[in-house]
């Protein structure tokens, strides 16, 4: 590998000097873009296949210490030929490009050299997704991706061989999470793939060949679990990563314009403030859900109140996916009512539910396919309720009520993610889709929850609303709460040692959970780490742009014009997109 890189470094410097004469610095950054891509692939093949590049489906990379050594190489080869670039001569979307693979290198370094997950976090290790990808999505004939997982398949026994070698003292937290997702994840060979393999064409040899494959894996499975289950009794560390860890991680993961500690300052400023605004609306609305019931002195508690009178209006638990499904073609249809942002119809969104290898983090997301696969399916995973008994359905029912699940829907698809998601697939920056910011990702999520408000949106009201209900707006103030807090929960979990009942007082009390949710939350934090903070950062980040242009533009500004120039650069940090369309315009 090594030498490999080296030649291609070699390769790149005999390049410019040939092609000097005859190539912009533009177009010589481009070629090499095209060479770090494919290169980044051999690396990272599991990576490829999750953006639509199937080259390397078969491979399945060993994690011990020659792939890390390997991955090393690769970053500091890549950093070498970067320097050999003058910024200064690329134009602008050339330079965000620069600044994304740059960061992505070094990231990768602090993750090995600093940071050290392999070692701590048991719950990286889980091969089930993306064999349940290669299964699921049609991209290839069936007997095709058959022959790749057969061929993938060898190598799962070393894959936890060397899991179990890596980890050194790993959190509780992590080790749990790993136990249900690789539990979780078995049903891919146990179901899903003998399904797959009844509908094709493989001989009875090749089947036989490749169910003695599929039970090696699910042993080597079932070993790690009972491995991780005895690991999980000895000491291990804390889950928290630290002040001067967290600072890293965040600038890398984040790529704000501000540091960590200055984005939880607004964090707690932003919270006082939506605190004010939704007790403004409590005091409107108390006369009609609450007269004969005397308004408590305690603000939070009379928000709280109001709040629960509202909740109480949600779907069945049985009826919660259905739900999600009728209200997206209300969002499409108001959006063109409006005219706020153009939706590609061509792209379908499927709702499912969400599958068995990802539970235990959250309750909504999703599945988009990557640049390479532009014309795949985009599942919304939902969450499902089986087996909860009816007082924890209740609480999160109440939590997703008929208001928030507007809310919900409009951040996780339409024009949420789904939409940006389908934007950034049609960037001609490849490196911008594949490189994606997630704090630009989650942020236009988040904001798009206050622009469809400000536009009207109510689904009680109809297509043509011209303003939302108080009601939708005090429950929009309690969802951006939980952006809000999700950063302020995450620094002070992770950086001031923030006990559980403490963080359970700021969930349940300032932001208004219930109970199951704010436990889920608590889940979450101890098992993830600056990825809570990107929805507070990106959201405001890209509202304070959108304000600036206002001001800038004046009649002049239009809202569609602004969403479609703000998502044509692709998933790129805010900072850098703010700079490009403050310039152009």
């Amino acid at each position: 590998m090594k030498k490999i890189l080296l030649f291609i470094v070699a390769l790149l410097t005999i390049c410019q000097a040939v092609f000097a004469k005859e190539m912009t610095k533009d177009q010589m950054f481009n070629r090499y873009k095209e060479e770090f891509i494919q290169n980044m692939w051999r690396v990272y093949p599991a990576w490829a296949s999750s953006v639509g590049y199937h080259k390397y489906d078969s491979a399945l990379i060993v994690p011990d210490e020659s792939s890390r050594h390997k991955e090393l190489d690769f970053c500091n080869m890549h950093l070498a030929a970067l320097r050999k670039f003058d910024l200064a001569t690329l134009s602008d979307a050339n330079k965000i490009d620069y600044y994304l693979i740059q960061n992505q290198l070094n990231y990768t370094i602090f993750n090995i050299q600093e940071l050290r997950q392999y070692e701590w976090d048991p719950s990286i290790y889980n091969i089930s997704g993306s064999f349940a990808d290669m299964l699921g999505n049609n991209y290839e004939p069936l007997n095709k991706r058959l022959h790749n997982i057969y061929v993938k398949l060898a190598n799962v026994p070393a894959y936890y061989a060397a899991a179990r070698a890596n980890i050194q003292r790993p959190t509780a937290e992590h080790t749990q999470l790993a136990i249900e997702q690789n539990e979780g994840g078995m049903s891919v060979f146990k179901k899903d793939l003998r399904e797959a393999m009844a509908k094709s064409n493989m001989t009875p040899q090749e089947k036989q060949k490749m169910n003695e494959r599929m039970s090696a894996a699910l042993v080597a499975i079932q070993d790690y679990i009972v491995w991780l289950r005895a690991a999980g009794k000895q000491q291990t560390r804390s889950f928290r990563l630290g002040k001067e860890l967290y600072q890293k991680k965040f600038a890398f993961e984040i790529q704000s314009g501000f540091s960590a500690e200055e984005v939880y300052a607004k964090a707690v400023a932003h919270k006082a403030e939506l605190h004010q605004q939704m007790y403004a609306i409590t005091q409107q609305l108390w006369p009609k859900y609450m007269k004969d019931v005397k308004m408590p002195e305690d603000k939070l508690e009379a928000i709280r109140k109001m709040i629960d009178a509202l909740s109480v209006n949600h779907v069945k638990p049985q009826e919660f996916q259905q739900a999600i499904e009728k209200q997206i073609p209300l969002l499409v249809e108001f959006i063109k009512r409006k005219d706020l942002i153009y939706i590609d119809s061509t792209k379908p969104l499927v709702v499912r539910r969400e599958p068995a290898y990802m539970a235990g983090v959250a309750g909504a997301s999703i599945n988009a396919p990557g640049p390479y696969d532009k014309n795949g399916n985009t599942y919304y995973n939902v969450g499902g309720l089986d087996g909860w008994d009816a007082q924890k359905a209740e609480s999160y029912l109440k939590e997703y009520n008929h208001y928030i699940l507007q809310i919900l829907n409009i951040h996780e698809a339409i024009p949420g993610h789904y939409t940006q998601l389908v934007y950034a697939n049609q960037s001609p920056s490849i490196v911008k889709s594949i490189l994606g910011n997630n704090a630009m990702i989650e942020g236009w999520a988040v904001y798009t929850e206050r622009m469809m408000l400000e536009n009207g949106y109510d689904g009680d009201r109809g297509v043509d609303s011209k303003e939302a209900s108080p009601e939708m707006w005090l429950m929009y103030y309690k969802w951006n709460l939980r952006s809000t807090c999700n950063m302020i929960l995450d620094y002070d979990v992770h950086v001031n040692d923030m006990s559980e009942d403490a963080a359970m007082t700021l969930l349940m009390r300032e932001a208004f959970q219930e109970k199951t949710e704010a436990m889920g939350k608590w889940k979450r934090v101890s098992v993830t780490q600056v990825q809570l903070g990107c929805y507070f950062t990106g959201y405001s980040e890209i509202y304070d742009l959108r304000e600036q242009m206002k001001d800038k533009l004046k009649r002049k500004f239009d809202l569609k014009q602004f969403h479609t120039q703000f998502l044509s650069y692709g998933s790129a940090p805010v900072k850098y997109i703010k700079q490009l369309m403050l310039s152009s315009n």
